[in-house]
């Protein structure tokens, strides 16, 4: 997958988030005392970082964005691209500057690095266990606060599908807006009376006779949340082709190809996002070239 997935990613208001965090990460460090005592601006050093697992690659990009905060030029190769799977062992980028500042950004880098393969190897696992479905992989809004474009993004690096980015992509009427509304009939008025022209509407059922109202609703999707297998199976069967299907919560990497061989057209996974292990990188200092 090549890199131009993170430029046309990271524009407008995701790329301003993207930098924003990566200020404050470094602002959380605080000035690094140790390197500033042992070198000067002058001491030139290079580096590789070096996968430590098999894993899919996400973040590689962010490398660069992280040293232009240092103030000094530096030089980076990224020997792969986001998406690709290596080998423990695979030096995917090389970094030459200031060793003050290559330090400094040490921790950041690897941070960013780690935490996105991680969620794009756990996402390319889920993919491949539903090669051969009808079903989509989606991820969700369980996010770290502030993170939320960095992570979708790797769930694309690692072969999945964003569900929504922000609350206004798509209008979502989980169970306490239906409660507070009244009905789901009454949510679906309300919304498509107030938004004009109104955004794709999905309600999240939560019981076989949620979704037979939610049908009679002029709407995108249904999310059946948390539902055991065999009502799933009946609900599925209640939804006409006119309307999307996605089935939520209790999912995992073994239940998966199971829970999609029922039909639903999506399945989406918190846990790409909130429980992936984080993937293993370090960065070396290699004698100057």
């Amino acid at each position: 997958m090549p890199n131009n997935l993170f430029d046309e990613f990271f524009q407008a208001e995701a790329r301003m988030f993207l930098l924003a965090t990566i200020r404050i990460a470094l602002a959380e460090d605080g000035s690094d005392l140790t390197s500033q005592g042992l070198f000067t601006d002058s001491d030139m050093a290079q580096a590789m970082i070096v996968a430590k697992q098999r894993t899919v690659v996400a973040g590689l990009p962010i490398i660069p964005l992280v040293l232009e905060f240092g103030g000094q030029e530096c030089q980076v190769h990224l020997n792969v691209d986001d998406g690709e799977t290596v080998s423990e062992g695979t030096m995917v980028a090389a970094i030459q500057g200031p060793a003050s500042q290559l330090l400094k950004a040490e921790r950041v880098m690897l941070n960013f690095l780690c935490h996105l393969s991680g969620i794009a190897n756990l996402t390319a696992q889920y993919v491949q266990a539903l090669k051969g479905t009808k079903t989509t992989l989606l991820d969700t809004r369980k996010t770290l606060p502030g993170l939320r474009f960095p992570e979708k993004y790797a769930v694309l690096a690692g072969g999945g599908k964003n569900h929504r980015l922000t609350l206004s992509d798509m209008l979502m009427l989980k169970d306490n807006h239906i409660d507070r509304a009244g009905s789901i009939t009454e949510a679906v008025r309300q919304l498509q009376t107030v938004h004009s022209p109104c955004p794709p509407i999905e309600v999240e059922c939560r019981t076989l006779e949620e979704v037979e109202e939610a049908c009679k609703c002029d709407i995108k999707r249904i999310m059946l949340d948390n539902m055991d297998a065999e009502t799933a199976k009946t609900a599925l069967s209640m939804v006409p082709d006119t309307i999307e299907t996605e089935i939520s919560g209790n999912v995992s990497l073994e239940t998966i190809r199971d829970i999609a061989g029922i039909g639903p057209d999506f399945i989406s996974v918190g846990k790409l996002t909130h429980s992936a292990p984080s993937s293993d990188f370090s960065m070396q200092f290699v004698p100057l070239r």
